[in-house]
């Protein structure tokens, strides 16, 4: 029964886990004022029939802190990545020079901060909902394990790890959004 135990907390464990990397892969994302390449893996350009990132058909790299190069490995690719960074509303304006595009990166406007601050906000309570629906489906799972013949004690001292696990990852994802939110806010 410990072994049934461990295995309900270890999957929440991980779960809870996956939640936390989605969110910090979510937030690296955000264009917080400075020239950051990660903005454009979810924009997707069609190449040869199929949605793709840009990263993968483009070397992107930032010269300077505001601004970011992207160079197709085919020129064709060209038209059809500056369409797909107008189409995906990041706020930056592709220059086309034949050979690369270049995005310089505007300050934020106070509008935009706002708007950003707010989706990160979004993003974390997302989070959170998920680590909290997995702390439930494990606190069930525990409970028919308790039907099943776990011993009473057990189950309610692997409830309370479930909940020791859910507070952690709540606090790391608190530090994550304040971490975004104290970028997004410096000028």
């Amino acid at each position: 029964m410990i072994d049934r135990a461990k295995e309900i907390l270890n999957g929440a464990k991980d779960k809870m886990s996956d939640a936390v990397k989605f969110l910090e892969e979510d937030l690296k994302t955000y264009r917080a004022g400075k020239a950051n390449t990660l903005v454009f893996n979810n924009v997707m350009v069609d190449y040869y029939g199929s949605p793709t990132p840009v990263p993968q058909v483009a070397s992107v790299t930032t010269p300077d802190a505001k601004t970011i190069m992207i160079q197709p490995w085919e020129k064709k690719m060209i038209p059809v990545i500056e369409k797909a960074i107008m189409d995906a509303n990041l706020g930056l304006t592709p220059q086309n020079n034949g050979e690369s595009i270049r995005c310089t990166v505007p300050p934020l406007t106070e509008d935009r901060r706002k708007e950003l601050l707010k989706k990160a906000k979004a993003a974390g309570e997302n989070a959170k909902v998920v680590v909290r629906n997995v702390r439930r489906d494990a606190i069930e799972l525990l409970k028919k394990a308790q039907k099943d013949g776990m011993p009473e004690d057990m189950q309610k001292e692997y409830e309370q790890n479930v909940q020791k696990e859910t507070d952690s990852f709540g606090k790391k994802i608190d530090e994550l959004v304040g971490a975004k939110e104290k970028e997004i806010l410096t000028v």
